[in-house]
């Protein structure tokens, strides 16, 4: 199998059924955020020397592909071949986010994107996984799209922030906090 096909030297792109579409399209936008998300998280994975968060990573990389499959699809019977995220997988988010956070001290102010370089690039994931949240969204504005995956995405972001967090106090890194508005 190439790489390279030449089908999209013309600008478009085929999804998972018989569809072509422009590149610049609304779902190629969504499931494009995905596909970043997921890449960036195999750079996190990389700075995971310690193998903090490796095995989560690797979890939700799996899940965006499935993700990204499911926003790609555009006929049924594609659609109903894939294997999709389902409450289980956002309740299991939710129960990551849980164990994390026992060990954090409680927020009190708004935290800067930073520390360690892992965790610097968990927090630049979770605003990846914001845009990706906002183009499907903006996707579910024009075709039907399943709202577990906009639910699924919203826990993602949440547990990178959490993780993040939790790779800075594992690693003796210091939080720095927005000290609010000051007059001038």
């Amino acid at each position: 199998m190439k790489i390279y096909t030449r089908t999209g030297d013309d600008g478009t792109t085929g999804l998972l059924g018989a569809s072509r579409v422009p590149k610049h399209d609304a779902r190629v936008e969504a499931y494009g955020s995905v596909d970043e998300l997921n890449a960036l998280l195999g750079v996190a994975r990389a700075l995971d020397e310690g193998r903090l968060v490796d095995a989560q990573l690797e979890r939700l990389q799996e899940a965006l592909f499935q993700v990204g499959a499911e926003l790609a699809a555009t006929d049924a019977k594609a659609l109903a071949t894939l294997t999709r995220v389902s409450d289980d997988d956002i309740a299991a988010l939710e129960a990551a986010i849980d164990r994390l956070e026992a060990d954090l001290p409680a927020l009190t102010r708004f935290i800067l994107p930073g520390g360690s370089p892992l965790a610097a690039h968990l927090h630049f994931a979770r605003t990846v996984c914001r845009r990706a949240e906002r183009r499907v969204t903006s996707l579910a504005t024009r075709d039907p799209i399943e709202p577990r995956l906009v639910r699924w995405l919203n826990r993602v972001a949440d547990l990178l922030f959490v993780m993040a967090r939790w790779v800075n106090l594992r690693e003796g890194r210091t939080e720095a906090t927005w000290p609010g508005s000051k007059k001038a």
